[in-house]
């Protein structure tokens, strides 16, 4: 099994390739859904964010705000930084735990969603490919106003707080364009998966995997650079 990271920008459609890879039976582990479950009230990420942020930042349940959290970490770099400090380990040991069932299952390959993919770079070195799911800068902005009801100003500002997304796509292995229709996106997602599928990367880390549960690691991978030189 290999890994295949994805991302994009806010509003770039990310979600939506997520969704269709989804349909085409790809595990895929989304990076948002396992935040908001290490930050469930009294887990050890949400004491500190209220430790740092205050109560303010909760609702009347006692859970998180998450857009009213989302308010002051766009608008302040060091907070953010903050936030991503207390939540990301959590997140990637979580991930990492569904990555190993997925592995015991069998399948050729795991999609990880991770909106900061390349911010943070803490799992690019453990993917085999990485997919950029990109829009013209025109689109990103139009969607995003209707989609959040935001100003320009507000939607410039939340675009303003990532990673330019002409910047993702150049450190990217795949991208996925889409700018246009849904149908053409699909069309491209399942020319992806297809090449994913058809891959036999995967062989070769499984039997790395097995070799060194064996004990046999070291002698299989000095077999492996000798074959390949």
């Amino acid at each position: 099994m290999f890994l295949v990271g994805l991302t994009g920008g806010i509003a770039s459609g990310k979600s939506t390739v997520s969704s269709q890879l989804k349909e085409l039976g790809c595990p895929v582990i989304d990076a948002d859904v396992v935040a908001r479950k290490v930050v469930e009230p009294q887990s050890p990420a949400y004491r500190l964010i209220v430790q740092h942020f205050g109560r303010e930042i909760l609702l009347d349940n006692g859970e998180i705000d998450r857009q009213k959290l989302g308010q002051i970490i766009f608008s302040s770099p060091e907070k953010r930084k903050l936030l991503n400090s207390i939540t990301h380990p959590e997140i990637h040991k979580e991930m990492f735990k569904q990555i190993l069932l997925y592995f015991l299952k069998g399948y050729r390959y795991v999609v990880l969603d991770v909106p900061l993919l390349f911010e943070t770079r803490r799992l690019t070195r453990f993917l085999t490919h990485t997919v950029v799911v990109y829009c013209d800068p025109a689109t990103q902005l139009s969607r995003l106003m209707q989609r959040d009801g935001l100003s320009q100003e507000e939607a410039e500002q939340r675009i303003g707080a990532q990673m330019p997304l002409k910047e993702k796509r150049g450190l990217a292995s795949h991208v996925i364009e889409n700018s246009g229709s849904r149908e053409d996106t699909h069309r491209q997602v399942l020319r992806l998966h297809t090449k994913l599928e058809d891959s036999m990367e995967f062989l070769v880390i499984r039997a790395i995997a097995v070799a060194a549960v064996a004990g046999l690691g070291g002698l299989f991978l000095c077999t492996v650079r000798l074959l390949v030189s």
